[in-house]
């Protein structure tokens, strides 16, 4: 790695698509991890035309522009940790895969499959991919619960489901599973496991619908965390008070679905 000080904070990696609205994909990362205090970079898989009110189209970058973006600043510049988001198509999980297990950074991969909009944002064929070549790197994976059902075919219906869902992914072969049950009736909870210790994390439901970019939010805030030298379960925790802020202060923009807000403490 080249000339660093104590100057130079933690550098994080996000290997993802670009949000052109902003409050997504790529965008959300590199806000994200500025508002924690560490370094992002940013490997663009893919670019997608998206608003507030979804997303109009996307295009994968050539395998080869992944890789170089890849190799350029890992060669030089190094990361402390790693998040990855929409990876679009097989090819480029693959070419991904490689990079990153030669890496081995800690690794937290957000499985995107779909947007917050429900337009699909990978390939079909690239689920099968994403399970045998991603997930075994990742030291945390972070799956809604149609993430969940997408990879492992299990139906999440009630927070009784979540540590058989939670189960089934860690069989992909992450270190950690965070099982996102947002989406369930009632009070939010989230199931962080490594299959022997188990961790909830309740947060209240806030009435609030710009909840655009929560996904890409808070697996970059994970990624930070780590890379601030906190485990996992303390990087889960204040990554989920990050974003729980964050959602408390979502925004509306345009005529859909506006952001979170990712400079609330500033605000």
């Amino acid at each position: 790695m080249g000339y660093m000080t104590a100057l130079t904070p933690p550098r994080v990696l996000t290997v993802a698509g670009s949000d052109s609205g902003g409050g997504a994909g790529i965008q959300a990362d590199l806000k994200t991890m500025l508002a924690l205090g560490v370094h992002g970079m940013s490997v663009i898989a893919a670019v997608t035309a998206q608003n507030s009110l979804g997303v109009q189209g996307y295009w994968e970058l050539p395998p080869e522009a992944v890789r170089a973006q890849l190799d350029s600043v890992l060669g030089d510049i190094g990361a402390q940790a790693v998040k990855t988001g929409m990876l679009a198509s097989p090819r480029l999980v693959e070419v991904v895969a490689e990079s990153l297990g030669a890496y081995g950074a800690p690794l937290v991969v957000d499985p995107v499959g779909v947007s917050k909009h429900g337009d699909p944002l990978l390939a079909p064929e690239a689920v099968e991919t994403v399970k045998t070549r991603l997930l075994p790197l990742a030291t945390v994976v972070t799956p809604n619960l149609w993430e969940v059902e997408q990879l492992t075919g299990v139906k999440v219906e009630g927070e009784d489901d979540l540590r058989r869902a939670a189960d089934a992914v860690l069989e992909l072969g992450p270190a950690w599973a965070l099982i996102k049950g947002g989406h369930l009736p009632g009070e939010p909870v989230d199931l962080l496991t490594d299959g022997t210790s188990e961790h909830r994390f309740a947060a209240e439901r806030l009435d609030n619908r710009h909840t655009h970019g929560t996904g890409c939010t808070l697996a970059s805030a994970v990624a930070s965390y780590l890379a601030l030298g906190e485990d996992v379960p303390g990087a889960v925790g204040r990554a989920k008070e990050y974003v729980t802020g964050a959602i408390r202060q979502g925004f509306p923009l345009g005529d859909g679905i506006g952001p979170v807000d990712h400079a609330w403490r500033w605000r």
